[in-house]
């Protein structure tokens, strides 16, 4: 799993295991899971090419889409 992903897994308050995730105890499944496809959308609306070009030229345009809140 790309370290990136099991970050954003773990702070969504899922738990990574090898090549999966997996719900840590006392989770809300629904809410871990919606919560790590926000800081997904997050984290893709704010990233930058190694030359500090944004690649999402309109990332309100993005979280409206997803139903993210910015």
């Amino acid at each position: 799993m790309n370290k990136q992903i099991g970050k954003l897994a773990e702070q969504a308050g899922l738990g990574v295991i090898h090549n999966g995730i997996v719900l840590t105890k006392n989770v809300n499944a629904a809410e871990a899971f919606e919560n790590f496809a926000q800081l997904i959308v997050r984290e893709c609306s704010g990233f930058r090419n190694e030359l500090g070009v944004a690649l999402c030229t309109d990332p309100g345009a993005l979280h409206r889409y997803f139903g993210v809140e910015e």
